[in-house]
C-alpha cells in the first residue's frame, strides 16, 4: 500500500515533465537554425579563425549561394567567461530546412576540390585547425519569440 502514494506522485510528475523539455524544431519545410561552438587552445584563437576563414568559410558561402543555407554569422564573445563555459567562436547557420541541416551536402567533395586545388595544403591546414580545438559542439536552436499581434 505504501507504493500507491509514490506511484501517484510519479504519475503527476511525469505529466509535468514534457513542459520542461526543449520546444520542438519547426516544420520540415521551415528554416532550421544550428549554432556551432568552437573552443580553442589558449593563444591559438587567431590562428583558428584565420584557418576557418580560409578553409571553411568559403564552403559556407557556397552553401548560401546554392540555397542550402539562408545565412551564416560568426561571433566571438566580447568578455571572458569561466573556463568550463568558455567558447571562442560561435557560427550560427540558418539552413533552408531541417533535412538540409541534417544531411551531408552531396556536392561538398567536389566543391572542396574546386575551391582548394592544392589539396595537400588544404588537408594540412584543416588538420591543424582541428588540432588546436579543445572542444566543438553543435546546438539546434528554436525561435520561441511570440508573434506580434
Amino acid at each position: 500500500m505504501k507504493l500507491l502514494p509514490a506511484a501517484l506522485c510519479l504519475a503527476v510528475l511525469a505529466r509535468a515533465l514534457p513542459a520542461q523539455g526543449a520546444p520542438p524544431q519547426v516544420a520540415p519545410d521551415q528554416p532550421y537554425t544550428m549554432e556551432y561552438y568552437y573552443k580553442t587552445q589558449w593563444g591559438h584563437q587567431q590562428e583558428f579563425l584565420q584557418l576557418f576563414l580560409k578553409n571553411h568559410y568559403p564552403l559556407l558561402k557556397r552553401g548560401i549561394e546554392s540555397g542550402r543555407m539562408l545565412s551564416v554569422k560568426i561571433e566571438t564573445p566580447s568578455n571572458h567567461m569561466t573556463e568550463d563555459a568558455r567558447w571562442d567562436y560561435r557560427v550560427t547557420i540558418k539552413f533552408k530546412n531541417s533535412t538540409v541541416a541534417t544531411t551531408a551536402n552531396p556536392d561538398e567533395a567536389s566543391l572542396i576540390k574546386q575551391l582548394w586545388p592544392d589539396q595537400e595544403t588544404y588537408k594540412r591546414e584543416e588538420q591543424r585547425r582541428f588540432e588546436i580545438l579543445l572542444a566543438h559542439w553543435d546546438l539546434p536552436v528554436s525561435d520561441v519569440t511570440p508573434a506580434e499581434k
